[in-house]
């Protein structure tokens, strides 16, 4: 009964632990909010300064997993290219082993468990505040107490379970398996790593370990430990993008090369590597026969070692990767791009990651009313004499209509997605400003979809008339048509435009609002016209229907382009 409990709660205080960690990285990721996004989007201008980013990163958050998932996403969503991911990855690999010199510094020698409850004490306050930056601050305080808490827990029921015997007996079947050893340390390291998700707690089982001096267990075990927990963090990046777009898994691609290559050489030289170590700490450091330091700074080597060795060979990477998981342009992508499943857990990346995706659903709806245009010929086909120009036959015509009305089930699914998604943001702490920026959103998409469906409306009028009446649109028709239909390719652009501008700043939609009046008095024109033209013989009524209802379908498109520029430039909707 004692084992099982004992048992219970070493897993107890290794989920503590882990609890810990997230939660102290989620504190730090809200505080610093859309600013976290700005450091990372603005400091990769070079991949040297991609390294360095990683590296402070991934030691202000205490989590490499957390960094390349949210490298893994901007690559998703566009806000980084390949190459300045690669660099960033690099350096969160560095900035990951400050975890392991805060356990060896503090984390064994100092009861900072003992410190935990006054910690709470001043975290409590802070997460009952009602301002948001002081709840991640509080956030943060809660985390790293039951981070130590946990690692505390940790230390104790391995003791109550006399794990270093356990771990001696197991060594000492392999003392003679000499490199084999350190190969199935290795894979050990990996296998552990990809269970638990976080490298940050095998590496403190680890030190644990080490620290227990178990015989058979010394720097050469505990490092190839190390390197194989190197290796299995990769998991979480790979996990991250199954569910992304193409960009997205070569990062993660990249991130398992890169830390696998690393593991590869220093394995062909790794008993001097250890050896150097050791000296390092000894000699340069000062720092004596200090095991814990000596683990931690192989730690800090291997990965620093890594960048070092690939840092100049960052494109040939991404050439690699690149081969590996080529694009394939033909495919049509019928999903989401940008959103890939889960959220961040700062709302502010949730949301960003949501306007991506609104502006590629205004790209879509661009492309749907290209081909609704293309279902007619033009006026300059018809004066060319090349009446069937863009259409050159029934099956020609059949092919759009199919894709208009397959563009127009694309907009009602990504409507549905990205709508949900927001939902889910919304459910979590927002700040005023952010609540009012979702409901503007769920407006825009709405709309947009509402775009969607004006296009197949427009495609179905035509295909009605093409059923119905053999006669082709006459030459004035076709004029003012086209007139029309350039205005309202020009309102989408100015649409697509105004949805990429960034949140907060003046948007100026004169020319919106301009073109959208030019709409409106045009169809107004056209319906008088066409009254009086079908009173005087120049076509028959049938024609004449048909030909106001696309004028009438074009007019309610123009209406739902400007609901979508007003509400992403926050003014009042005029309908």
């Amino acid at each position: 009964m004692d084992i099982v409990l004992n048992l219970l709660s070493l897993f107890g205080s290794l989920g503590l632990f882990l609890f810990g960690m997230k939660t102290m990285s989620e504190g730090l990721e809200k505080f610093a909010g859309d600013r976290l996004r700005s450091i990372l989007a603005a400091m990769t201008k070079n991949r040297f300064m991609g390294v360095l980013t990683g590296i402070i990163v991934t030691a202000l958050i205490q989590s490499s997993s957390a960094t390349t998932v949210m490298v893994v996403s901007f690559v998703n969503a566009g806000l980084m290219n390949l190459a300045q991911a690669i660099g960033v990855i690099m350096g969160a690999n560095v900035g990951t082993t400050v975890t392991a010199w805060i356990i060896s510094a503090i984390g064994f020698k100092v009861n900072i468990a003992a410190m935990a409850l006054p910690l709470l004490a001043f975290g409590i306050p802070m997460i009952f505040s009602s301002k948001s930056k002081s709840k991640s601050i509080g956030e943060f305080i809660f985390g790293f107490a039951f981070l130590f808490m946990g690692l505390s827990f940790l230390q104790k029921a391995a003791t109550d379970l006399d794990i270093g015997s356990m771990v001696a007996m197991m060594l000492a079947g392999l003392s003679d398996g000499g490199f084999f050893t350190i190969l199935l340390f290795v894979l050990v390291g990996a296998l552990v790593t990809m269970l638990v998700q976080a490298s940050a707690a095998t590496m403190a089982i680890t030190l644990m370990l080490f620290d227990m001096h178990i015989p058979g267990f010394g720097l050469e075990q505990a490092a190839a430990l190390a390197m194989g927990q190197n290796i299995g963090t990769t998991i979480t990046a790979v996990m991250a993008s199954m569910t992304a777009g193409t960009q997205a898994r070569r990062a993660a691609l990249a991130h398992m090369f890169f830390n696998v290559f690393g593991v590869v050489v220093v394995l062909i030289m790794f008993y001097p590597f250890c050896d150097a170590v050791s000296w390092f700490v000894e000699d340069v450091m000062l720092a004596g026969n200090n095991d814990l330091f000596k683990l931690s700074m192989f730690h800090t080597a291997f990965n620093i070692f890594n960048t070092l060795l690939l840092i100049g060979f960052v494109r040939q990477i991404e050439r690699i990767v690149c081969n590996v998981l080529p694009l394939n342009e033909d495919q049509e992508e019928k999903g989401l791009k940008f959103i890939t499943g889960g959220l961040f857990s700062t709302a502010e990346l949730s949301i960003l990651e949501a306007r991506k995706e609104i502006v590629f659903f205004a790209e879509r709806c661009q492309k749907s009313f290209n081909y609704v245009q293309m279902m007619h010929p033009s006026l300059q086909q018809v004066h060319d004499e090349n009446v069937n120009g863009r259409v050159v036959n029934d099956d020609d015509f059949q092919q759009l209509y199919n894709k208009v009305e397959h563009y127009e089930s694309i907009t009602d699914n990504m409507e549905y997605e990205i709508a949900h998604y927001l939902q889910k943001v919304s459910e979590g702490r927002l700040s005023v400003d952010a609540k009012r920026q979702v409901q503007r959103m769920l407006r825009e998409v709405d709309d947009l979809e509402s775009i969607g469906d004006c296009c197949f409306s427009l495609a179905r009028t035509l295909a009605r008339k093409r059923d119905a009446c053999k006669e082709n649109f006459t030459p004035e028709q076709l004029e003012h048509i086209n007139g029309m239909e350039h205005l309202v390719s020009e309102a989408l652009v100015l649409m697509t435009d105004t949805l990429q501008q960034p949140e907060g700043e003046g948007h100026d939609i004169t020319r919106s609002y301009n073109i959208e009046r030019q709409i409106n008095a045009l169809r107004t024109q056209l319906r008088n016209d066409n009254l009086q033209n079908i009173s005087e013989g120049q076509y028959d009524y049938k024609l004449g229907a048909f030909y106001i209802d696309y004028v009438n379908g074009l007019e309610k498109l123009g209406d739902y382009i400007l609901n979508v520029v007003q509400s992403k430039a926050r003014q009042t909707r005029t309908r």
